[in-house]
């Protein structure tokens, strides 16, 4: 049968500038092998299936990368959702609605800024463990860098899990030339999804300029991560930095790799949960034939 299919870029209002996610529409005769195979020969970083709610939400998804499901990913929570919206499958009228994932039962909201949509998606609780000397050795010669963190690096999980640096200046992280298969040896080591490292911006609109690597995963550098953003969200309310960006904050990232991303986080200083948002544009909108 034909099923509705679109290709969001997520993180950008332009589109091409983004990350881009497979959202596949009417799945519900899908099994997962079906779905695993669709991903796989999509060959996107992830492909979301959407499918009746079971627990209570509006909807539910699930997200495959080439080669397994994830319980959650940030760029496909919200462009699953700015495909539902455009399709109809969720009613407009609305701006709070309820996903069903691997993760349990999210939040999702849409907000108005001027011409855009926002679109922001509550992310799962982080755990976090600090990343030891040897580990932190390993990863600077990885990474090819000197600038020594100043507050210790940690291991941050949100479903995906990160190992989270603070590199100080945007100028640090943006000169960075990590060698690959350094990074992916010290992934599979830490069994961790890759490195996210940041540093701040000066006097620009974003506070903070990202990069994530994770070529153990098939991805040498993620254009615009999700969940490794919200894992440094998770590292700058733990270590105390959070003042120094405030609880509502936009990331640069992804201009190393020819795109131009911005996310933004929100952090309850109450409760500690984070939130993930940002805008998304459909690119493709056609179906499949499966």
């Amino acid at each position: 049968m034909k099923r509705r299919f679109k290709q969001v870029d997520v993180f950008s209002a332009k589109p091409f500038m983004g990350n881009p996610v497979g959202v596949v529409l009417d799945c519900a005769s899908l099994t997962a092998q079906d779905m695993q195979t669709i991903a796989r020969w999509a060959n996107l970083s992830e492909t979301t299936f959407v499918l009746p709610p079971e627990q209570g939400g509006d909807y539910r998804i699930r997200i495959f990368t080439p080669v397994s499901e994830l319980p959650f990913a940030g760029h496909p929570a919200i462009g699953t959702v700015h495909a539902a919206l455009e399709a109809g499958v969720l009613p407009s009228n609305k701006s709070d609605y309820v996903q069903e994932c691997g993760a349990g039962l999210l939040r999702v909201r849409a907000e108005q800024s001027g011409p855009e949509r926002h679109l922001f998606v509550e992310a799962p609780s982080a755990t976090l463990r600090p990343i030891e000397d040897n580990e932190l050795d390993e990863l600077n010669a990885a990474l090819d860098t000197d600038a020594g963190p100043t507050v210790r690096p940690q291991v941050v999980s949100v479903g995906p899990t990160w190992a989270v640096l603070d590199l100080g200046e945007a100028d640090t992280v943006s000169m960075l030339q990590p060698k690959m298969s350094a990074i992916t040896n010290i992934s599979r080591a830490m069994n961790v999804t890759g490195v996210a490292v940041f540093g701040r911006e000066r006097g620009s609109d974003v506070a903070l300029r990202v990069r994530a690597f994770a070529p153990a995963e098939g991805v040498p550098e993620d254009p615009v991560c999700g969940s490794g953003n919200v894992c440094i969200a998770a590292f700058l309310r733990e270590s105390g930095l959070l003042s120094s960006v405030g609880n509502f904050y936009s990331v640069s990232q992804g201009r190393e790799v020819g795109r131009d991303g911005k996310v933004h986080l929100r952090v309850d200083v109450k409760t500690g949960a984070i939130e993930l948002g940002g805008a998304a544009v459909t690119c493709i909108d056609g179906t499949l034939d499966c």
